[in-house]
């Protein structure tokens, strides 16, 4: 295996995020799902937008978000999403290539707009996305073979789930897989969310199984992937599905299971919880790095825990200091 040019690359939704402060009233006026990501028309898109109060606009998407975090943490990231060629599209390609991600997917030239996530957060820092998808759902093989040279040349490959919404990228995720096992780099995923996961289970459980090395989930979502209510039932499933799975549980912490090796990893402390979007995008920056980087998995966790409980004390989903520097402040080493 030739040496790595980058430590992850990334394929999912290129999505601009706005983030606005909202009551639960205002939730059920609109008939928002609290806490869960709904698909949204361009339309209904103006509109609620046209609704929410005054916000904070911001590149995202849950990949996007996961390749900040590698890359604030000091690790070389790549990303494969797609934008068009508008205002919204200029400044997710300005942010993403601003802090280090490499970027170099075409834009979508006829089509749809970039695509917008529309987050009303909550007093109880629960964020209720509503997602016109647009350009950004429209990654198909062809911009996986546009990005086969960085593809091949990262150390993993990291899958979000929500892109997972068109036969198309189902067909740009197992290229994307086969590539990477074919250049021998291993594959991650995540489940991204429980409605997709309802929506897609069938195809999850065969990506899963046939062509994912690393998967990552919250509770709730490893536990609709294999229809149980019962935790320890569901590790022993991915257990058997692949070679290393961590997933989150909020408060209490995560637990990373390898082969039969299972480690409880802690969440960190944070003096004041006031977004918890992007928890789980920041949780997989730090721990794939750590993967990647060779480290062992209690590290790893680690790493991904003193991301998250960053994400979640301020509105957004990307960084707001050096991820790195409060990981050597917790004691983790980097060259």
């Amino acid at each position: 295996m030739s040496q790595a040019r980058f430590d992850v690359l990334a394929v999912g939704n290129a999505i601009v995020d706005v983030l606005s402060p909202a009551s639960d009233e205002f939730l059920a006026a609109e008939g928002i799902a609290k806490n869960a990501m709904t698909l949204i028309d361009e339309d209904r898109a103006r509109t609620l937008y046209a609704r929410m109060q005054p916000g904070k606009e911001a590149s995202g998407g849950s990949a996007a978000n996961t390749v900040a975090g590698v890359a604030s943490l000091g690790g070389k990231a790549a990303y494969i999403g797609k934008v068009a060629s508008d205002q919204l599209g200029e400044i997710f390609t300005h942010d993403i290539r601003t802090i280090g991600v490499h970027f170099d997917t075409p834009a979508l030239q006829e089509g749809p707009a970039s695509g917008r996530c529309l987050i009303n957060v909550t007093p109880d820092a629960a964020r209720s996305m509503c997602t016109f998808l647009g350009a950004a759902a429209l990654v198909t093989e062809d911009d996986v073979e546009a990005g086969a040279e960085a593809l091949k040349a990262a150390e993993i490959i990291y899958l979000e789930g929500y892109l997972f919404d068109r036969e198309e990228a189902k067909r740009a995720y197992v290229a994307a897989a086969e590539m990477a096992a074919a250049a021998n780099r291993r594959t991650a995923l995540t489940l991204s969310d429980v409605f997709c996961v309802d929506r897609h289970r069938a195809s999850f459980r065969h990506l899963v199984a046939n062509h994912i090395d690393i998967l990552l989930a919250n509770e709730a979502e490893l536990l609709a992937l294999y229809e149980t209510e019962d935790f320890d039932t569901a590790l022993n499933a991915v257990r058997q599905d692949v070679a290393i799975a961590a997933v989150t549980r909020s408060e209490k912490g995560a637990v990373i299971v390898a082969g039969g090796e299972t480690v409880t990893v802690a969440a960190e402390p944070v003096s004041q919880l006031v977004d918890t979007t992007g928890a789980g995008d920041l949780f997989a920056s730090g721990f794939l790095l750590g993967i990647a980087q060779g480290r062992p998995l209690a590290e790893a966790g680690k790493m991904g825990a003193i991301s998250a409980a960053e994400i979640i004390s301020h509105y957004g989903a990307r960084p707001d200091c050096s991820l790195k520097d409060l990981a050597e402040e917790a004691g983790i080493a980097f060259e």
